[in-house]
């Protein structure tokens, strides 16, 4: 059963995960790419088919630079259902925030996906929001450096060069949800970040520093929501630290202190009595 796996790692009535099933075959593949801040955070690459999404984590996340070898380890297929998720995980197998990075459809390079898949040489064309073009999946047999588990779970991606290839990381300059366009701390935020504080999935290194920040943001969110502020007032807190001090202290248009321009108005006034 193709999802088989998928169901044996998950308890339905404690994650909000889709359980889903084989889907029909469709003229149109899907794909989509969810950033998923677990244990470590990773990227979640899935292609749509045979009913499935197969799929593969990418620690670094795709690369639009063709020198670029992304490692990427097999996992188990997911339903096609999975590729719109987006939400909270809060225990068990993958706990963490899942966002949904990236999607749209993909085209295969090849007559015959799963021949090319057995070969571990798949070669297919990109239709999304973030990633375009032509790409390749490329099986190494866990002879890559970083690769864990070996045999048939290790691969590269790697983006082919073309009109849409360059060295722009697209993970840092794209980062938000193509779904909500909101970032890790306003999913939280629309779930229960308070129950966090003492049952985070990741709790040392740096995804645990980086869940550690995102609790934080998110419960602020969380309590502007409540008391009617905005998120972007909320999200704008660091800024308005770093500038109280100079705030009203500093003309924006000549950089003159106010205190002084005002003290010149004084004088001009004595002067002209």
């Amino acid at each position: 059963m193709a999802l088989e796996e998928y169901k044996r790692k998950r308890d339905f009535k404690k994650t909000p995960e889709p359980e889903g099933n084989v889907a029909p075959k469709r003229t149109e593949r899907f794909f989509c790419v969810q950033k998923h801040l677990a244990s470590h955070l990773h990227y979640d690459f899935r292609l749509e088919h045979n009913g499935v999404l197969l799929s593969w984590a990418v620690p670094k996340g795709p690369s639009l630079d063709p020198k670029t070898k992304r490692l990427a380890m097999h996992v188990e297929d997911h339903p096609v259902d999975y590729g719109e998720f987006e939400g909270v995980i809060p225990e068990g197998y993958g706990a963490g925030i899942v966002m949904l990075w990236d999607r749209g459809t993909w085209t295969p390079e090849t007559d015959d996906v799963d021949a090319a898949l057995k070969k571990g040489d798949l070669k297919f064309t990109l239709n999304g929001y973030k990633l375009k073009g032509s790409w390749v999946l490329v099986r190494t047999g866990g002879r890559y450096a970083g690769a864990r588990g070996g045999g048939d779970r290790s691969w590269l991606l790697i983006k082919h060069r073309d009109d849409w290839s360059g060295d722009l990381d697209i993970t840092e300059f794209a980062p938000r949800s193509v779904k909500s366009d909101g970032d890790f701390e306003d999913i939280l935020g629309d779930d229960t970040p308070a129950i966090w504080q003492s049952h985070r999935p990741a709790k040392g290194g740096d995804a645990g520093a980086m869940l550690a920040t995102i609790i934080e943001r998110a419960a602020k969110l969380k309590a502007g929501r409540g008391a009617g502020v905005g998120a972007a007032d909320i999200a704008r807190t660091k800024d308005t630290k770093e500038t109280k001090d100079t705030k009203g202290t500093k003309d924006t248009k000549g950089g003159t202190p106010r205190k002084d321009r005002r003290a010149r108005k004084r004088n001009d006034r004595r002067e002209q009595r």
